[in-house]
C-alpha cells in the first residue's frame, strides 16, 4: 500500500482538485443580480473545511481504473454538493438543530433558517445539473443519465432520506445491530457506495466481478465511517470534531458504542475495515489507494 506521507499527499491532491471545480460550478455571490445572500450561503456550506471522503472515493476509484483525474471532477463535485446539501439540512432545527459544522456555526446560525433550506435546495439541485450537463464528449447519454440515477437514488427515499428519517424517528429507542445498520447503509453509506459507483460509469467498466467487489469495499467504509463517527462523539473533543461532541448522547440517539460498548464498537469498526480490504482480495496495487482510504477512515480523530 502507499506510504502514510504518500496517501496524504494523494489526499491533499484529490481535495485540492475537487475543491477547485467546486469553486468553478459554485455561483458567485449576488451573481443572479437578485439582493439575496442565497448565492453566499451555498458557498459557506461547501468551502468551509470538510473531510472530502466522497470526492476522494470517487477520485481514487478512478484512478485504480486507469482513468485521467479530469474525468472525473464533476462526480466528484456531485456528490460533494449533495453530501453539503444533506449536513446543511441535517443541522436544522427540525433535524438536529446542530450549531457547529467543521468548527464553524452551522448555516442556518450563520444566515437564518430559511435561506439555510433554501441553499441546501439549490445545491441538491446543482448536483443534478453539473452531471446533466458534463461537457466529456466521451460519455454517452446513456452514462449521464446513469450517473444522474444513481446519485438520485442514493439521496432519496431509498437511500440518504430513508436514513436520516429512520434516525429521526429511532430517537430515544433502542435498535439491534442489524437495525442501526440497516438506518446508517442508507444514511451514510448510500451516498459513499454512489462515489464509487460513479467513477465504475465513467471508466466505462462493465466487469461485474470487479463492480460487486468495489460496491462491497464502499459498503464497508460507509459503515465504519459511521461507527467511528459515533466513537468520535463520545471520546473526541469539539474543537477537534469541528462539531459538538457528545451531541448524539445528548440526543439518546441510538449508536454503537451505546449498543456494543466503546470498546466493541472501535472492534466493530476494524472488522469493517478487514471486510472492506478483504473486498478488494486479488485485485492489484492499483487498488492500493482504496485500502489506504478505509485505513484513513478508520484511524481518523475528527
Amino acid at each position: 500500500m502507499p506510504t502514510v506521507s504518500d496517501f496524504s499527499s494523494r489526499l491533499s491532491e484529490y481535495k485540492l482538485r475537487v475543491d477547485t471545480a467546486l469553486d468553478h460550478h459554485l455561483p458567485a455571490p449576488n451573481e443572479s443580480g437578485t439582493d439575496t445572500k442565497l448565492q453566499e450561503a451555498m458557498r459557506y456550506a461547501i468551502t468551509n473545511g470538510g473531510k472530502r471522503v466522497r470526492p476522494v472515493l470517487a477520485y481514487a476509484t478512478g484512478a485504480a481504473l486507469g482513468l485521467p483525474l479530469e474525468k472525473l471532477d464533476l462526480a466528484a463535485s456531485s456528490v460533494e454538493m449533495m453530501h453539503a446539501y444533506s449536513l446543511v439540512h441535517d443541522d436544522l432545527p427540525a433535524m438536529d438543530d446542530d450549531d457547529l459544522r467543521r468548527g464553524m456555526p452551522t448555516l442556518h446560525r450563520q444566515f437564518d433558517e430559511a435561506t439555510a433550506i433554501l441553499a441546501g435546495d439549490a445545491l441538491q439541485a446543482l448536483a443534478f445539473t453539473v452531471l446533466a450537463t458534463n461537457p466529456d464528449t466521451t460519455l454517452s447519454p446513456a452514462a449521464r443519465l446513469q450517473m444522474i440515477a444513481v446519485l438520485g437514488e442514493a439521496s432519496g427515499a431509498n437511500g440518504m432520506a430513508a436514513g436520516q428519517a429512520i434516525d429521526l424517528a429511532s430517537v430515544g429507542k433502542s435498535l439491534t445491530l442489524e437495525q442501526i445498520e440497516d438506518m446508517h447503509r442508507h444514511k451514510t453509506g448510500a451516498l459513499i457506495r454512489a462515489s464509487a459507483r460513479l467513477a465504475i460509469i465513467v471508466a466505462g467498466q462493465d466487469n461485474t466481478d470487479l463492480c460487486d467487489k468495489i460496491d462491497a469495499y464502499a459498503g464497508a467504509i460507509g459503515l465504519s465511517f459511521q461507527i467511528v463517527d459515533d466513537i468520535l462523539d463520545i471520546t473526541g473533543d469539539t474543537e477537534t470534531l469541528g462539531k459538538t461532541q457528545g451531541a448524539d448522547v445528548a440526543l439518546n440517539k441510538p449508536t454503537y458504542p451505546a449498543l456494543l460498548g466503546l470498546d466493541g464498537a472501535k472492534d466493530y469498526a476494524q472488522k469493517m475495515h478487514r471486510t472492506a480490504l478483504d473486498s478488494l482480495s486479488g485485485l492489484g496495487h492499483e487498488f492500493d489507494e482504496l485500502r489506504s482510504l478505509s485505513e484513513y477512515i478508520v484511524k481518523r480523530t475528527n
